[in-house]
């Protein structure tokens, strides 16, 4: 029985992915303590954020970093760095730009809501979204014929949630954002690799400190010096909402130090995988396979096809899911497709077999 249990709320059996709905990530012991501990201690709170950012450069390959409540929070703060930078009467006016430098440019088919929309975050930093191109298809010019006096940065959105056909590249982007002596902010929330876009030149890298850190609630921006200076400036400012608490940076320090990617295994992701669509397979109306995620990360689930031959379709099957006890939440986001997926990294052992049972159970009872 664990705290939600006693508090009576529902078991959880997460399938779904280190989601924000469903409180993200089960985090370590390690980083149980250092947050316990900090719960419990004082600090000089812009010393220690002052050591997370140190903390962050190290492990990312940044100048500096500023530590963040979320990804999202980091957004906001990225965007209002970009449009006022270190200048506090500036700082002081946000989200009211009028007048100033506002507009962030971004592919439409990138503006995108992850369980908020990215456009308000840009507004609550005081940004004016510009949407280049359309949905399925963004040209270079639509993104360069955007770009005029009044454009604060660029926006590049690394998601599952984006479209994945018809964008211009990071790549693409970093030129157009050196060519016009522009920032170039990378939302890179749930991604795995912490070097990658800083060492490909990119300004303010935003990552999320509960997803594949395994964190608590917290996030972080990598980056240039003078834009991370401004970042942590706008804690005078708009970021004054959205502080990130001493047990929060200290969480994230524990996690940041502690993360290795080549832990997430994803030969052992495939075969645990495949082993569930073997059993799944069998039922009648069920097509089952190993797929690799939307964005192209070294993450594997196990995709399940619900057919009409099951009596069932996939919605319907996804809401029995969840009113169970333990209420199990898949991945749902093809349901109208059929589609339902399972990701194993959330997973504690011997909830597959739970999921397995439990779908063969609803499936029999209609």
């Amino acid at each position: 029985m664990n705290i939600y249990t006693k508090s009576g709320l529902r078991e959880v059996i997460n399938a779904n992915g280190k989601m924000t709905i469903l409180g993200a990530s089960a985090v370590s012991e390690s980083v149980v303590k250092s947050v316990g501990s900090a719960l419990r201690n004082f600090v000089v709170i812009e010393e220690l954020m002052d050591h997370a950012g140190r903390v962050i450069a190290q492990k990312t390959g940044a100048e500096d970093g500023c530590p963040t409540c979320g990804a999202a929070s980091g957004l906001v703060i990225a965007t209002a760095a970009c449009i006022a930078g270190s200048n506090l009467g500036l700082i002081e006016r946000i989200p009211d730009t009028v007048g100033l430098k506002n507009e962030i440019i971004l592919q439409k088919g990138q503006s995108i809501n992850f369980g908020g929309s990215i456009t308000q975050m840009l507004h609550l930093g005081g940004g004016v979204p510009v949407e280049a191109g359309c949905s399925n298809k963004v040209e270079r010019d639509n993104i360069e014929s955007a770009i005029n006096e009044n454009t604060a940065a660029l926006l590049y959105v690394k998601s599952h949630h984006a479209v994945q056909k018809g964008m211009q590249s990071i790549e693409s982007m970093l030129e157009l954002a050196i060519k016009y002596q522009l920032p170039l902010i990378i939302d890179a929330a749930a991604e795995e690799d912490l070097c990658k876009y800083v060492s490909m030149g990119a300004d303010l890298v935003l990552y999320s400190g509960g997803k594949a850190l395994s964190g608590p609630t917290s996030g972080l921006i990598a980056g240039k010096s003078s834009y991370i200076a401004a970042c942590k400036m706008q804690y005078k400012g708009v970021g004054r909402a959205m502080k990130v608490s001493k047990e929060a940076m200290m969480g994230l320090i524990t996690a940041l130090e502690m993360y290795d990617p080549a832990q997430s295994n994803p030969e052992g992701q495939k075969k645990r995988m495949q082993r569930m669509c073997d059993e799944l397979t069998q039922v009648k109306g069920l097509k089952c396979r190993v797929a690799q995620d939307e964005a192209g990360r070294e993450i594997y689930r196990t995709e399940i096809h619900v057919g009409s031959e099951t009596g069932m379709n996939a919605a319907k099957l996804n809401e029995l899911l969840k009113q169970g006890d333990p209420a199990i939440y898949v991945r749902d986001y093809y349901v109208n497709q059929g589609i339902l997926s399972v990701d194993p990294r959330p997973l504690f052992d011997g909830q597959e077999e739970i999921i397995i049972d439990r779908i063969k159970s609803c499936l029999l009872e209609g």
